[in-house]
């Protein structure tokens, strides 16, 4: 079951991996990241954009804040400038890091009820499983934007996280 200290590991791997793939998605041209690829929302920018906004939606029901307005069909269109997105991607992952580094081990008990955007219904799950689909969203759709940089000709680094550089294990 999730704890602390997974949530810790995987905040870190998800700051680690986003600017991996941030960082070489900026040797593309906008074009180039704008462009329809085949992938479930298109464009590696699309993805990146939809996973940011589905990061926004969950760390704002865990720390009971307001999300995003944007439904999942805009979700898709959140970047409008890549250097802005750039640094809003940056310091949305040190808030995730910091919600990982302070939330108290007794949060992961019990359920978190929220009105779901694509049902349109009130849902009711474990925090644990919810915070397991916060990391594992984004590492699937990760892995569409490295599979589309890689179709580019650009060369993401490594994604195992036995991989992960010391230095990011210690923030």
């Amino acid at each position: 079951m999730p704890t602390q200290e997974y949530a810790l590991m995987m905040a870190r791997y998800n700051l680690w991996q986003n600017k991996n793939l941030v960082e070489v998605t900026d040797s593309l041209s906008d074009a180039e990241r704008q462009e329809e690829r085949g992938a479930f929302f298109g464009s590696i920018q699309k993805t990146f954009s939809h996973i940011f906004w589905a990061d926004q939606i969950w760390l704002s029901r865990f720390i009971g804040t307001a999300g995003p307005t944007a439904s999942i069909s805009d979700s898709v269109n959140l970047i409008q400038n890549w250097e802005d997105f750039r640094s809003q991607r940056l310091s949305f992952d040190q808030s995730i890091l910091n919600w990982a580094q302070n939330v108290k081990p007794s949060w992961f008990a019990g359920d978190l009820t929220w009105v779901s955007g694509v049902t349109q219904k009130q849902m009711n799950k474990p925090k644990n499983a919810l915070v397991v689909q916060l990391f594992n969203h984004q590492t699937h759709h990760r892995g569409q934007i490295h599979a589309m940089l890689t179709a580019a000709g650009a060369k993401p680094g490594a994604t195992d996280l036995p991989f992960m550089p010391e230095d990011f294990l210690k923030i």
